[in-house]
């Protein structure tokens, strides 16, 4: 009986960390490129289409942005100082990194549809603005250059 109290411990522990390692991989499988990868061409087209981003309805996402930066000083920003409101009037509270990061903003190109979404870049430098839980960043919310 001892035997058995312990093994459902164990699978209980062990499928908790398999739950926060799911949601860890979440926020780095969407957004995180680092190093960014060596794609010549058509960047923002090919890291979408490779990472499986759309919107909940299948079609296209208007905006997203991959941060080129260590996974570390991306969780370093729920230490930030700047907390700011989130958006849609969320009663969390967000945090701004302190420092620009390095980025690429892909912007929908109007008049396409999914799966031959199209993109165009912006600024390569930005402040991200996260929302956090005890674990870290769980959700880029924006980013403002």
């Amino acid at each position: 009986v001892i035997l058995m109290v312990i093994l459902f411990l164990l699978l209980l522990f062990w499928e908790n960390e398999l739950d926060e390692e799911v949601m860890a991989a979440t926020l780095d499988q969407l957004h995180v490129d680092y190093p960014q990868s060596d794609v010549p061409v058509r960047y923002c087209n090919h890291m979408i289409i490779q990472r499986l981003i759309k919107e909940a309805n299948s079609t296209c996402k208007k905006e997203h942005v991959f941060v080129h930066e260590r996974p570390r000083n991306i969780n370093s920003v729920c230490n930030s100082l700047r907390k700011v409101a989130c958006q849609n009037h969320s009663t969390l509270l967000c945090f701004q990194s302190e420092t620009k990061f390095k980025m690429t903003v892909c912007k929908l190109i109007e008049g396409t549809r999914y799966p031959a979404c199209s993109y165009h870049i912006s600024p390569p430098e930005g402040f991200i603005v996260v929302t956090c839980d005890d674990m870290g960043p769980v959700n880029i919310q924006r980013y403002d250059e």
